[in-house]
């Protein structure tokens, strides 16, 4: 895959294909909320202490299977993913020293809260035990969830409790909701675990109908932050790319092939309706759609002024207020908001080979960002982070970079291992997503902010462009 700008600038190839409308309901799950919003808790928590261990070390903790209150087998399946989705989650952001698995064997399974072994627990060395239940109920199932502080001698007070009712149709989402709660509640951190993924792909291997030559599709997808549940959320014979999560994680913004011209559209996924942000533009092209950070406006790159030149400009949520903020002799797209909403970064080769560049959303301010070989692709990070990270060329491929914006440094996270492009953050700042082919094919990729803890999300395919939800 070529660099994200040149493939950009280069979306006009494909503007007089015929292509068939493109249907943006999700197919699962079904007008559902958010993860975030499920499943809801029926109590509030009660926190008595902050588990912490010696010398500032992060907290050592164990997370065994959840009791099963209704032996059968379904209930049974679902004590145990829990306790491994919830062990994943809670080490996914190294705040605490998860103790492995495998070591609990020896330490006799509790039957209730009132009967958990702490002495044994302390043995194995753990500063904290994470306790559950599940046992089903006439509408699905109820969990129950304690973290104990192992090391206190005064009755092992708890440090965490909450209960969560609902379907038992995805037991994961109990995991991610308890483990972002632990954090908040324990670290004071915002975790990731009821969070998701966006990107485009072209794994369903189909072929875009009514063009002279035959081209392969690519639709939108959506996972979980940790890659399970990947399921399509457009369904058309079209190209549908560059997807952007709402600040409220419940429409994707994205470039639609099908009209004449590419266009921006807005996918409504949990009502399964579908909006068209640039109705009925002049002859041109709108692309590359972001969000500002309170979700009333968009960003987006368009020729509909200067036929084959890129332009930024800025519109209201609902298609009102359109105006021009960019005018060069350049390409100026791939727009960023900053978590502020008063600056937006971009891509422009104005002067010269690509470069990155923000600018103030009333059009004033301009500023040259980085001084690289090409760079590509900006990201503003959360507060209260400032940072930007890019794609670099870095030789005969792109790698990715972040530039500190009040000093000036830039840091490099990948070291040529295929090309690495399209970064975009988690919600906390901790994290990036990122498209690579250090597999073969482009995939999606997740590591933490120094370039550490990869992870693939993706395999099937081709991925390109993730995005990260609120």
């Amino acid at each position: 895959m070529t660099g994200t700008f040149h493939t950009m600038c280069a979306v006009g190839v494909s503007a007089g294909l015929a292509v068939v409308a493109l249907s943006a309901r999700p197919q699962t799950p079904a007008r559902q909320p958010p993860a975030s919003q499920q499943p809801a808790p029926q109590q509030p928590s009660e926190l008595s202490t902050v588990i912490t261990a010696d010398a500032g070390a992060p907290p050592r903790m164990a997370v065994p299977d959840f009791i099963v209150l209704s032996n059968d087998a379904e209930t049974v399946a679902i004590a145990q993913a829990i306790a491994q989705v919830l062990y994943d989650d809670l080490s996914f952001e190294r705040e605490f020293a998860l103790i492995p698995r495998d070591t609990y064997a020896t330490i006799p399974a509790a039957k209730s809260f009132e009967d958990v072994p702490f002495a044994r627990w302390h043995e194995l060395n753990a500063d904290a035990v994470l306790i559950g239940t599940v046992q089903k109920t006439g509408a699905g199932i109820l969990v129950q969830v304690r973290l104990f502080d192992v090391r206190r001698p005064d009755g092992h007070p708890q440090a965490f409790g909450k209960e969560y009712s609902g379907s038992a149709a995805n037991p994961r989402s109990y995991a991610h909701a308890i483990s972002d709660e632990i954090h908040e509640k324990q670290r004071a951190l915002h975790g990731v675990a009821r969070t998701k993924l966006t990107f485009d792909t072209d794994r369903d291997g189909e072929r875009m109908g009514g063009t002279i030559e035959s081209r392969s599709i690519k639709e939108i997808y959506i996972a979980d932050y940790d890659g399970a549940n990947q399921r399509r959320v457009t369904t058309g014979r079209s190209l549908s790319i560059n997807p952007r999560w709402s600040p409220d994680a419940r429409s994707i913004a994205y470039t639609s092939y099908r009209r004449q011209f590419p266009n921006i559209f807005i996918s409504n996924i949990y009502q399964g309706t579908l909006e068209e942000l640039t109705k009925n533009p002049p002859a041109g092209e709108s692309v590359l759609p972001a969000w500002s950070p309170d979700g009333t406006q968009l960003c987006f790159a368009s020729t509909r002024d200067h036929p084959g030149n890129f332009e930024l400009y800025v519109v209201n949520r609902d298609g009102s207020n359109l105006r021009r903020l960019t005018n060069s002799s350049g390409a100026d797209i791939t727009p960023t908001w900053s978590p502020s909403g008063t600056r937006i970064a971009f891509t422009s080769d104005r002067t010269g080979t690509p470069q990155i560049y923000e600018i103030g959303v009333d059009g004033l301010g301009l500023r040259k960002v980085t001084s690289e070989s090409y760079a590509d692709r900006p990201t503003w990070s959360p507060a209260p982070f400032n940072e930007i990270a890019f794609a670099s060329r870095t030789g005969p491929g792109q790698d990715i970079k972040v530039m500190d914006l009040a000093s000036g440094h830039v840091r490099q996270l990948t070291f040529g291992e295929g090309t690495n492009e399209s970064p975009a953050w988690s919600p906390n700042g901790r994290h990036l997503t990122f498209t690579s082919t250090r597999s073969g094919k482009s995939q999606v990729f997740v590591m933490d902010r120094f370039g550490k803890n990869l992870k693939q999300i993706t395999k099937d395919g081709n991925n390109y462009q993730p995005d990260w939800s609120k």
